[in-house]
């Protein structure tokens, strides 16, 4: 387990966070492995900066099986999938989210076996686009995902030896949706949460409000295990959880305290000077996170600026 600070402290008025991400996982791409009571996972080889080792598949169930999250069309692990589920009937196809790593296979999937495709429901964004402004993740959602059936938060399915619960979890997406095995206090939390990485909240799709109310939401289940949609297993949920949200406070009062200390700001300003050290090749997502926050912080009424909030804006205390 890697101890990570995030962040640095802009004065002593702001609290240095430090979070334990679990960055060791073996992703033994191709193979099912056990990792609950009639649970395995198996990780698609799509490995990434944003997908870490790549896309986790988990398939559930010892006679009726159910899959969560198929991943992205990707022939190798349908394969795999396939391999797994061998001569049992695969009944439940539970999609997280509508990012292409995680549904596509959806549908592929369901062509194969006949298995009935479960989520919250097709891809939106968390609010309409500015005018000018142009969807940053567009080709990175899944817009013909459509499932059989929608799930209303708390929905309980019963898929005859497993009882899986709908938890709607927006933030990462507006159709973002964890799912719990009810019996055994399993949490899927798919791109919410993750052991490894912090998620990427990228408006228009995502929002920042509503990701804290789902964390929130998370922080309350107290669940004993959480197994998310890239890396391994989160360690001691709670106390994770807790430091998760403490991080995104954190980063919104590293923003605003940049922002008292000049007049004016453009999001490329605020992320060199909150994000220290960062890799090129997250330059971009730093910058949408700090747009969703911003975001929020008009919201709040705490932050200003000329017109829609968008990438290329500037930003002030208000």
């Amino acid at each position: 387990m890697n101890t990570i600070i995030l962040g640095f402290v802009l004065d002593r008025g702001i609290k240095l966070v430090a979070i334990n991400y679990n960055q060791n996982f073996n992703p033994a791409h191709g193979e099912a492995i056990t990792i609950a009571k009639d649970v395995r996972r198996i990780t698609a080889p799509n490995p990434s900066p944003m997908t870490f080792h790549g896309t986790n598949s988990y398939i559930i169930g010892k006679n009726n099986l159910a899959i969560i999250d198929p991943g992205p069309l990707i022939d190798a692990h349908l394969e795999a999938l396939l391999k797994a589920i061998g001569d049992q009937p695969l009944t439940h196809i539970f999609v997280s989210h509508t990012h292409k790593d995680h549904s596509p296979l959806a549908k592929v999937l369901q062509d194969r076996t006949g298995a009935k495709i479960y989520a919250e429901g097709p891809h939106r964004a968390a609010r309409e686009l500015n005018i000018g402004e142009i969807n940053p993740l567009h080709e990175s959602s899944d817009l013909a995902f459509q499932p059989d059936i929608q799930l209303k938060d708390g929905e309980i399915v019963d898929g005859g030896d497993w009882q899986i619960e709908a938890i709607h979890t927006p933030g990462h997406t507006a159709n973002h949706c964890a799912f719990a095995l009810v019996v055994e206090d399993i949490l899927f939390s798919a791109d919410h949460v993750m052991a490894w990485s912090s998620s990427i909240i990228a408006p228009p799709d995502g929002s920042m409000r509503d990701f804290m109310n789902s964390l929130d939401q998370l922080i309350l289940r107290e669940n004993k295990e959480i197994f998310p949609g890239h890396g391994g297993e989160v360690i001691d949920p709670p106390m994770f959880l807790r430091k998760l949200k403490e991080h995104r406070l954190f980063r919104e009062k590293s923003i605003i305290k940049s922002l008292a200390r000049n007049e004016r700001m453009t999001i490329d300003e605020i992320v060199a000077q909150i994000y220290l050290g960062l890799a090129e090749n997250l330059q971009r997502a730093a910058a949408l996170s700090v747009l969703a926050h911003l975001e929020d912080l008009i919201d709040q009424d705490a932050v200003e600026t000329d017109g829609p909030a968008q990438l290329d804006g500037t930003y002030r205390i208000k």
